[in-house]
């Protein structure tokens, strides 16, 4: 399927306004993720392959390398879509993260 920029907006608005319409993730709910989740998670759908990233406990410990999905392992839905399909959802979650900074800049 040959898929011009029309159509691949098109597809990641839809998507968004499924997420807010029919999933109920609504502004003041993407407003709680202050740290960066929904970049995180929209990072982790568009990847090829799962995303790693090191996190430390104490500044002394060796690095651990944990899956970056933000959310718990319930929410992680990647493997039952295919890469087109993960690519629209990583769109949609760059808008919700779009909207949330703007609404904190206003």
């Amino acid at each position: 399927m040959n898929m011009d920029t029309e159509e691949a907006v098109n597809l990641i608005f839809k998507e968004r306004s499924r997420q807010v319409l029919d999933e109920g993730w609504t502004r003041q709910h993407d407003d709680e993720h202050e740290k960066g989740e929904l970049a995180m998670a929209a990072a982790c759908y568009a990847a090829p392959e799962k995303v790693f990233v090191e996190r430390r406990e104490f500044a002394i410990c060796s690095p651990d390398y944990l899956d970056a999905w933000p959310w718990d392992k319930e929410w992680d839905k990647r493997d039952k879509h295919d890469r087109q399909r993960r690519l629209v959802i990583a769109g949609a979650l760059i808008v919700a993260e779009l909207e949330r900074l703007s609404r904190i800049e206003d």
